[in-house]
């Protein structure tokens, strides 16, 4: 098994570059997606080491005022004076694209309406499939690049069977979940230097590059909410959209209030707004959201167990290297801090397909909205593909 970021061997009288590419560095135009951060920072660094001709491009994706000087947000003036720094440094052209309307109607939009219907939605994941791999990725192809780099911890690899996707080497750095919806010919066009690296490495690599961003901490939030508050993003993207309605036990009982289903998520435990309950069964453990209705404005809370969960609905499925056979053995990464749980799989019909994911045994807390990345059951670091999830039937309801 070979990686397009190692070594290959010759072909005719033309070896193949690093990227994968029969011919010299210096004749291989590569464009850098860099964020500002320490990774793509030190992917642009090592490709211009190599001899590429190396372009760097920043997206500019927002305007948050005073987010800009929050630690932890990303793709905001202060990212956009790093990236540019780290450029001049290296010597490289660096160039900022003016995106945010691509990104306020392709990312923020889903993000607020997916918030609305009761969903917990991952825009990084959206961002991926669309403003990055999607525009950026023909931005590149216009300024006659060979290939589109990034700095995620992926690793893209080559076998007989064509090209796949897996985790990256560091388990506590793969971001493999985050590029499920990635299409095969999406993957045939971009690389990443650092999957088969760790952190500690990479910073190891800016310090011996003089980089700047060699100890910049890592984005933490989402890009355009740096205060982890999105119930204040979605009530200004759709102002008066957000009722109040009630909190409401399993049992039939109206535990209290809420000020919009928004700021509930399933599985949530704190920061629910309600005390404790007269004659309760304490026996059951503390409250947890397990359902959220926004039709009628209703939040569902329950104990622990009646969020187990065996059955998971997906639509908009994507497939990396060919869909599944019907009851193929996979496993399921259900949210990025989850383990992967062993399932089948289960498809109506090839491509963008709805999807059923029947789990071996239960799962707590799946929420619509989230994405589930499958992997290769005999070859766990093997991405699949994945879906968003629709629906997640409780047990509790069957």
């Amino acid at each position: 098994m070979l990686t397009a970021n190692s070594k290959m061997e010759a072909t005719g009288d033309s070896p193949l570059n690093s990227l994968g590419f029969a011919k010299a560095p210096a004749d291989t135009r590569v464009v850098v997606a860099m964020s500002g951060g320490v990774d793509s920072s030190v992917t642009a660094a090592l490709l211009h080491d190599q001899g590429y001709e190396v372009i760097g491009i920043t997206l500019q994706l927002y305007d948050h005022g005073l987010a800009v000087q929050v630690k932890g947000a990303c793709c905001a003036g202060i990212d956009i004076h790093d990236a540019r720094s780290v450029s001049a440094r290296l010597g490289i052209p660096h160039y900022v694209l003016d995106y945010e309307s691509r990104f306020h109607d392709q990312v923020m939009q889903d993000f607020a309406d997916s918030y609305l219907r009761g969903e917990t939605p991952i825009p990084c994941v959206r961002c991926n499939q669309t403003v990055k791999f999607t525009d950026l990725l023909a931005t590149a192809r216009e300024l006659g690049a060979d290939c589109l780099a990034t700095g995620h911890y992926v690793q893209r690899l080559e076998t007989d069977q064509g090209l796949s996707l897996a985790r990256g080497a560091d388990p506590a750095k793969d971001q493999s979940y985050f590029l499920f919806a990635t299409t095969a010919e999406q993957l045939s066009y971009l690389r990443f230097p650092l999957g088969g690296m760790s952190k500690d490495e990479t910073r190891d690599l800016a310090r011996r590059h003089g980089l700047a961003v060699s100890e910049k901490p890592d984005s933490q939030d989402i890009c355009f909410v740096p205060n982890g508050r999105y119930g204040d993003v979605v009530r200004r993207l759709r102002p008066g959209a957000v009722d109040a309605g009630d909190i409401r036990h399993l049992d039939g009982t109206i535990l209290g209030r809420h000020n919009g289903v928004i700021d509930y998520t399933i599985g949530q435990r704190r920061g629910l707004g309600i005390g404790g309950r007269k004659d309760a069964d304490e026996s059951e453990g503390p409250l947890y959201v397990v359902g959220i209705d926004a039709g009628s404005n209703t939040v569902l809370v329950g104990p622990q167990t009646a969020l187990a969960c065996r059955e998971v609905h997906l639509l908009d499925a994507n497939w990396i290297n060919g869909q599944p056979e019907d009851g193929n053995r996979v496993l399921a990464r259900l949210r990025n801090t989850a383990l992967s749980a062993p399932a089948r799989i289960y498809c109506d019909s090839p491509e963008l397909a709805p999807a059923i994911i029947l789990l071996d045994e239960p799962q707590f807390g799946i929420a619509a909205g989230q994405a589930a990345a499958l992997y290769d059951a005999e070859n766990a670091d093997i991405l699949l593909g994945g879906g968003w999830i629709s629906k997640a039937p409780l047990l509790a309801d069957k």
